[in-house]
C-alpha cells in the first residue's frame, strides 16, 4: 500500500501551457559520477538533476570514501576520489533494490581496490535486463566473481587486461561497463556491437577528458587503449532527451503548448521527425524547443522502437498516450523491452482502444517474435479518455499515466508517483508551472 504522499489527484482536461527546464540526462549523470572513481584528482560535473538515481550513486560513492560536495553553480557536483576505501557490505546492501547503477562500480573498484561487492539490483520491471552481460564482460577482463547470499563479490588477482568483446545485443549498460573497465586495463579492448546512444558518447567525452584513449568506429565498434592513470574532468552533462520528449508528448496529448528549456535538437532528431508525422508542431531555438498541438486531428502512424539512432523505447510510452487521440490505426512494434507495452491495459481502462499482439507488426521481425511476448500494439483512435484509478508500473509508464490523466476528462488517482522522481526532476513543480490541476489527497481531504 502507498501512503497519501505517494498518490496524486489529477483533474484532467486542461491543456498544459508554459515553460519548464530539463537538466542533465538521467542516463548519463550517474554514470559520469561513477567515472570519477577512476580518477586520481577531483572531478566537476555540471547540469546535474536532483533525482533519486543521483542520490543513490552519491550515497554509494560516499560509502567508498569519495567526497561529494555541491559546486559553485546550481546543479554542480565536485567529486574527490583521493581517499577511496572498501565499504561495509551491510551499508552497500542498504542500497540494494534501489537502482541498477551499482553494477557499474565493478570495474572502477577493481582498479582502485582490487575487489568489489555488488548487492541485489533494482530498477523498472519492463522486461529482462540480464546482469549476466556485465559479469561475462568482467570475467573477460580477468575478474574472479563469487556469488554470495547477499550479492556478488568480485576480485582482480592481478591488473585487468584488455580483451575482445562482442555483445549479443547493443546493451547500453554492458557498453558502459566495458568503457569504465577498459580505460585502466592493460592493453587494447575491442568492443563490437556496442551501444552508441548520445549518453554513451557523452560518457566517452568524460573519460577522454580524464585521459582515456577511446575510438568510436562507424560500425558499432569501440576501441579502448588502456592507460596507467586517469585524472579528473570538468564536464557539463548533455540534456535529458527522454524527459524532453515526455513533456512534448504531454503538450500534444493535452492540446497544449510547452517550451522545454534545455532541450537539444541534435539528440532528438528521430523523435522530432515522428512528432511532426503525428501532427505535432515544434520550434527550435538556441535555448530549447517549443512543442505544441497546432489544432485539428492527429495522424495515426506505424512505429518501431530500436536502439539509437532508432526511435528510443523510452519515447514510446508517452507517445502512445498521444496516439490514442490520433485518427485511425497506429501500429507500435516494441523491439527493445519485451514487456514494455503492459502499461496499455490502464489506458484501455480509461477508454482507449489498444490491442496487444505477439507477432512483429508493421516492421521487421525482431528477437521477441518467436518468444510469446505481447510486444506489438494497435492503437485505434481517437478515443475520449476518462479519469481512473491508476497504479504506476515503471518510470516511463508512470509518466505516461500522468499524461493520460492530464488529457482525460474527470479526476484520476495516480498511485506510486514517487517512482517518477527516479528520472524527472521536480516534476510536481513543473506540472504547477504548466497549469496542471493536480493535488495531494491530504490537501484535498480525501
Amino acid at each position: 500500500m502507498t501512503g497519501s504522499d505517494d498518490v496524486l489527484l489529477v483533474h484532467g482536461g486542461t491543456p498544459l501551457e508554459g515553460e519548464i527546464r530539463v537538466r542533465g540526462a538521467k542516463n548519463l549523470v550517474p554514470k559520469a559520477m561513477v567515472a570519477a572513481l577512476l580518477g586520481s584528482e577531483p572531478s566537476r560535473l555540471r547540469n546535474v538533476p536532483d533525482i533519486r538515481d543521483v542520490r543513490v550513486v552519491r550515497g554509494l560513492l560516499q560509502l567508498h570514501g569519495v567526497t561529494v560536495q555541491a559546486g559553485e553553480e546550481s546543479g554542480e557536483l565536485v567529486l574527490d576520489p583521493s581517499k577511496v576505501e572498501s565499504a561495509n557490505v551491510a551499508d552497500i546492501d542498504a542500497h540494494a533494490g534501489s537502482s541498477r547503477i551499482p553494477i557499474l562500480f565493478c570495474g572502477p573498484l577493481l582498479h582502485r581496490l582490487g575487489h568489489a561487492f555488488i548487492p541485489g539490483l533494482g530498477g523498472c520491471d519492463i522486461g529482462g535486463r540480464p546482469i549476466d552481460f556485465h559479469f561475462d564482460v568482467l570475467r573477460k577482463f580477468g575478474a574472479v566473481i563469487e556469488k554470495r547470499p547477499e550479492g556478488q563479490y568480485l576480485e582482480a588477482p592481478q591488473r585487468l587486461r584488455g580483451c575482445k568483446i562482442e555483445l549479443p545485443y547493443p546493451s547500453v549498460g554492458a557498453t558502459e561497463q566495458v568503457l569504465l573497465t577498459a580505460v585502466l586495463a592493460e592493453g587494447v579492448t575491442e568492443l563490437r556491437n556496442a551501444a552508441v546512444e548520445p549518453e554513451i558518447e557523452d560518457l566517452i567525452c568524460v573519460l577522454q577528458k580524464m585521459g582515456a584513449i577511446i575510438t568510436m568506429g562507424l560500425d558499432r565498434t569501440i576501441l579502448i587503449t588502456g592507460v596507467d592513470k586517469l585524472g579528473g574532468y570538468n564536464h557539463r552533462a548533455l540534456p535529458d532527451r527522454l524527459e524532453a520528449a515526455s513533456w512534448a508528448c504531454a503538450a500534444l496529448a493535452t492540446e497544449g503548448n510547452v517550451y522545454v528549456r534545455g532541450a537539444s535538437q541534435r539528440e532528438m532528431m528521430t523523435f522530432l521527425n515522428v512528432f511532426r508525422k503525428v501532427g505535432g508542431a515544434f520550434e527550435v531555438d538556441d535555448q530549447g524547443i517549443r512543442f505544441w498541438h497546432p489544432g485539428g486531428p492527429l495522424n495515426a502512424i506505424a512505429l518501431e522502437t530500436d536502439v539509437h539512432p532508432g526511435f528510443q523505447t523510452d519515447w514510446q510510452q508517452p507517445l502512445v498516450v498521444a496516439l490514442t487521440q490520433a485518427a485511425g490505426l497506429s501500429i507500435i512494434h516494441e523491439t527493445v523491452y519485451e514487456s514494455r507495452l503492459g502499461f496499455t491495459s490502464a489506458l484501455n481502462q480509461m477508454g482507449a482502444h489498444i490491442q496487444l499482439y505477439r507477432e512483429c507488426l508493421g516492421g521487421t521481425p525482431c528477437r521477441f517474435g518467436q518468444r510469446n511476448f505481447l510486444h506489438s500494439a494497435v492503437v485505434s483512435g481517437p478515443t475520449k479518455l476518462q479519469g481512473a484509478d491508476l497504479v504506476i508500473p515503471d518510470l516511463r509508464g508512470g509518466f505516461s499515466y500522468l499524461i493520460a490523466a492530464l488529457a482525460a476528462q474527470g479526476t484520476s488517482r495516480v498511485h506510486g508517483i514517487d517512482l517518477i522522481n527516479r528520472g524527472y526532476e521536480n516534476f510536481m513543480r513543473k506540472l504547477a508551472d504548466l497549469g496542471a490541476k493536480v493535488e495531494l489527497p491530504s490537501a484535498a481531504q480525501g
